[in-house]
């Protein structure tokens, strides 16, 4: 083996070994991360709307250090905007997952309304509500809709709007999501829960909400309403 050949050879061994480590620092890496993050769930859910823990109350439930803490979180704010992304995630595939059991688009539309506003219930409205009241101090970033729930979860409504003769399926489910993720809202700093009338009522609500193509052929000859 020349030692051209020789020095590629040893080049190859060196990027492997240090893709290899590269790969174990990655799972280790996500194995802290998600840690913090169910460490802070669990915290924040214990302590409530009564007070906000410190990142050293985080880190001991979690069992690590500072230092790993801040090696993902430049702050507890960039934790707690982290556990909203997660939450609407698991929310997400929940509703998604309820929708996917029905067969007709009126039917998903259903089983998204009572998805969402299952979160009212039970435990899961005392984490809800804990994590939220968390959020107060992001400020901006929950004021401009960066961190919210709506736009994941209007997607899920976009398909059903369409199959239903939505003429702009997009928007319709936008403000669907909006209507209902802040009625959602009130439910729970209100600490009730909507009972089965409720639900329906809402979901009849939420379907009559779609747009059809004849009010907005009908609305073309006038000014188009600017949206925000």
């Amino acid at each position: 083996m020349d030692e051209r050949k020789t020095d590629e050879a040893a080049d190859d061994l060196a990027s492997r070994i240090a893709q290899r480590s590269l790969a174990k620092r990655g799972a280790n890496y996500a194995t802290e991360v998600r840690r913090l993050l169910d460490a802070a769930l669990e915290v924040i859910r214990t302590r409530g709307t009564t007070s906000r823990p410190r990142v050293a109350d985080i880190v001991a439930a979690a069992g690590l250090s500072n230092e790993a803490f801040y090696r993902h979180f430049s702050s507890k704010d960039a934790l707690v905007a982290a556990l909203i992304e997660d939450g609407t995630t698991r929310l997400r595939a929940y509703v998604e997952h309820q929708m996917s059991k029905e067969s007709t688009a009126e039917g998903k539309v259903r089983r998204w309304v009572e998805g969402v506003l299952a979160q009212a219930a039970g435990d899961t409205a005392e984490t809800t509500r804990a994590v939220s009241w968390n959020a107060g101090s992001l400020g901006e970033d929950t004021a401009s809709g960066s961190l919210s729930a709506t736009g994941p979860m209007a997607t899920l409504l976009v398909a059903p709007f369409a199959e239903l003769g939505s003429a702009d399926p997009d928007f319709d489910a936008s403000l669907a999501a909006h209507a209902i993720l802040g009625k959602l809202t009130d439910y729970l700093w209100q600490r009730t829960e909507p009972n089965q009338a409720e639900i329906e009522h809402i979901s009849a609500f939420c379907l009559r909400m779609i747009t059809p193509p004849d009010e907005v052929a009908g609305s073309a000859g006038r000014a188009a309403p600017r949206r925000r």
